[in-house]
């Protein structure tokens, strides 16, 4: 089965706003510092879905988002789904944070300390792209084993296939 997400690295021109996961059962991100963003529900387009997570999550309303890319996650979860995620790069926003959402601690984390946080493999590799103005646009997949690391990766950025 396929699932539809996005992933939305908030920026506010000095730090990226992650989520702390740290409050939910049985959590598959648990204790990883990652994006806010989430599932579609019917009928929502990429931007939509985008726009509500994070309200739901951080209390922010998002004013300007830029696509920055593409993601392929195949079985992710070894439960058979396959998630294809929408990363966007929102720079505009609107409102007050709220540090505490259902999934975890937000904080708002230092450009230069952003790679030094807990989270998956593959998210340090794309967050460099989406934080790189000279990359317009990538498509990527990254395939992670049953104990959670990435085994490798592929990405086109401009037509041009990289493999790792």
């Amino acid at each position: 089965m396929n699932k539809l997400s996005t992933i939305c690295y908030i920026d506010n021109g000095s730090q990226i706003l992650l989520l702390h996961r740290n409050k939910k059962k049985n959590d598959y991100h648990e204790g990883k510092y990652i994006s806010v963003g989430g599932k579609f529900e019917q009928g929502e387009t990429p931007e939509e879905c985008a726009i509500r997570e994070i309200k739901e999550e951080t209390g922010l309303v998002a004013t300007h988002l830029d696509l920055q890319g593409f993601i392929t996650f195949p079985n992710f979860q070894h439960d058979g789904n396959d998630w294809y995620s929408f990363v966007y790069r929102v720079t505009g926003f609107e409102g007050e944070l709220n540090p505490e959402s259902d999934e975890g601690t937000l904080y708002w984390v230092d450009y230069d300390q952003v790679m030094s946080m807990p989270t998956w493999e593959g998210d340090y590799i794309y967050l460099e792209w989406v934080m790189d103005p000279k990359i317009p646009y990538f498509s990527a997949k990254f395939i992670y084993n049953q104990m959670g690391q990435l085994e490798k990766y592929t990405v086109e950025f401009n037509n041009k296939k990289e493999l790792n």
